[in-house]
């Protein structure tokens, strides 16, 4: 767990509030960027494999997945 002075800086990132754990960005990730956790919930597990491509936020139907712009921080 991130303490409050850490910045998550992964290029993913996944609202569990809004996630229902349905897998569907896991599935459409052609880099396997994501996985599940104990309770199903999408996970960055892999950042340094992302290319940005946006599958998995276009495929969310809930709208909890949201890939950075190079310019975000």
């Amino acid at each position: 767990m991130s303490s409050p002075d850490t910045v998550n800086t992964d290029p993913v990132l996944i609202d569990r509030s809004l996630c229902k754990a349905c897998g569907i960005c896991i599935a459409f990730c052609p880099k396997k960027v994501l996985e599940a956790d104990e309770s199903g919930i999408a996970v960055v597990a892999h950042p340094e494999e992302c290319i940005k491509c946006r599958m998995c936020e276009l495929r969310c139907p809930d709208f909890a997945v949201m890939v950075r712009s190079e310019g975000d921080e």
